[in-house]
Order: C-alpha cells, then structure tokens, then sequence
C-alpha cells in the first residue's frame, strides 16, 4: 500500500519533534542532577562549570546533609550557598575538587512564546535522569509558594511533573533553561509550573553574593499584559507590554498609594516596567521606606502614585 502524502508528512513533523527534543536532553541532560536531602530527594541544574547547582528552596531546606549525584555516576557533597523560600530558589555547590562539570546555560525567559516546546528533565519519584515533554501553556502566571509569597512571572506548562521534579530544568529544544520546575497542581492532570529564568537569574545572583534575599514589598498580585497599540499611541509610550494588578492586600504600600485592581504599572521609579520580572528587579532593599514614584494606566487615563515600599517580613 502507497502511504498517502499527508501520512508521509506527519511522519515527518514527528522525527522532527523527536530530534529536536533529543537535541535538547543531550545538551543539558548531563548538567542535571539528583539532590538527595536527608530523606528527601529532588532535582538540579549545574549552571557554572565549578559546580554551582540550581534547586527548589523547599527541596533542601532543612537538610543536614545534600548529595548532588550526576548522571555519569559521580556523588558529590553539596553545600546551600543561598535559598529564598519567597521565589522558592536555592544555590547550591556541589566539591568539585578543583573538576570542571557539565553546566547548562540559562535563557531569555522574556522570549519564551505560548506554544513553543519545553522539555522538563529531572528524577520523578527517583527515577533518576527522567525525561517529559510538551509545551508552554502560559506565561506570567502567579503561584503561592509553601512560605505564603504570591510569585508572579510564573510558566505553566503541560510537560508532566511528578514529585522529584522539583529543581530540574524547564528548556527550549534549543538547550537554553528557561525555568526551574517548582509545582503542579493535584490530582489535575498537564498543570505543571516553573520559575521563569529571568527571575532564577536575578534571585541566583543575589544569593551567590549575599545568601539571602532582602526585599521591598508593595502588596500587590501581578500579571504581565500586551498594551493595545491604539492606547500606546495615545499616551506615546515605548513599550508593548505592562504589568496588570490582579490584586491589592488591604493596608499595604500600595493600597496606601492608591493602587487599585485593574490597574497596569508602566514604570516604576523612573525605569520601564513591561514584565513583572522588571518590577522584582527594581523593588530590591535599596527601595525599602523609600518615596518612588509609579506610573500607571488606569482605563484609558494616565496618572503617576508615590508609594513607599516597607521590607518584606516574609521568608
């Protein structure tokens, strides 16, 4: 029997998506790794070649002991250089004795697009060096983390997450890292989050430098949004995109200054705010009972709130 064309093509479509999600475990894959806490056991990232590790605060908080066991065989003593229970993020370092490791690259999760691919590796269940596919679902989603923080900038997607995940890579078929896998949600089926790589970046850094993450806190629920052109035109702004107020905590900075659900915050300070990532970036302990000036949308008007930020009292 002669295939038909359409068989043929699919057949074609599917080796590709095949290759290019093989691509994508053999460039990272060996830079994951089983972290073994105690009792617990979850996953990471190696992201510098002298054996900083990636991982889930809620992965080895508490631990006496971690264990960073790669794909090749080798265990290795791991110690917390930082964690945030606030973003859910730690830094670990893995005793290389002077060795160079595998190490994978972190992504522009501001480029990542609804429907593109994302492969999620990591140890379900301890079954190490596992291996799901599927795509993103959506971009800029919030989640409440065990610590009670509302994270913003959050990707959804429907690569399958079991516990043991957590701490593994979310990556393009490219090979870039563009989130830390973190949760789903239970029993559904296909709702499966991570914490965007623009994030894990900023808050990677500030642990490698500080081990902790001191910040200003607003008391606000955040969503990143496109800015109709019509509006952007009216008002000449420069940007595409802005940052939605889902929410307002009652007696917070920001219902002190005014804010009000519905509201979309286009500059804080001075700097563009087109992502919720820009908003963390610019609310960091410098800002702390310091005036700072906000501009919003609000409907179709434009107007400018002062709000003074207090340090967040949150792990």
């Amino acid at each position: 029997m002669i295939p038909r064309q359409s068989d043929s093509g699919d057949d074609e479509l599917l080796d590709a998506y095949s290759r290019a999600v093989t691509s994508a475990v053999e460039a990272v894959g060996p830079s994951v790794v089983k972290i073994q806490a105690d009792r617990n056991s979850g996953s990471g990232v190696i992201f510098t070649p002298d054996g900083l590790i990636l991982s889930n605060s809620h992965v080895v908080a508490r631990a006496e002991r971690l264990t960073a066991m790669l794909p090749d065989g080798r265990s290795l003593r791991a110690d917390v250089v930082g964690r945030d229970a606030g973003t859910d993020l730690a830094v670990l370092r893995a005793a290389t004795d002077g060795q160079s490791l595998p190490w994978a690259t972190l992504g522009n999760s501001e480029a990542v697009r609804v429907g593109q691919v994302a492969v999620a590796i990591g140890n379900p269940f301890g079954l190490q060096h596992s291996v799901t596919a599927g795509i993103v679902s959506a971009l800029g989603r919030s989640l409440r983390t065990q610590s009670g923080r509302l994270m913003d900038d959050i990707i959804q997607t429907d690569a399958a997450l079991n516990p043991g995940n957590s701490g593994g890579p979310l990556v393009t078929t490219r090979g870039d890292v563009i989130g830390i896998n973190t949760a789903t949600v239970v029993p559904a089926q296909g709702l499966c989050f991570a914490i965007a790589s623009n994030t894990v970046r900023f808050v990677a850094g500030k642990l490698i430098r500080d081990g902790r993450i001191r910040r200003s806190y607003i008391g606000v629920a955040l969503q990143t949004v496109p800015i109709p052109r019509a509006l952007a035109r009216h008002h000449r702004l420069a940007v595409s995109s802005g940052v939605l107020v889902l929410s307002v905590e009652s007696n917070s900075p920001a219902a002190a200054a005014g804010l009000r659900d519905g509201d979309v915050m286009l500059a804080c300070g001075g700097e563009a705010v087109t992502a919720v990532g820009d908003l963390h970036r610019h609310l960091t302990d410098e800002r702390v009972a310091v005036p700072t000036t906000i501009v919003i949308l609000r409907g179709n008007e434009r107007r400018q709130l002062t709000v003074v930020p207090t340090e967040s009292q949150r792990d």
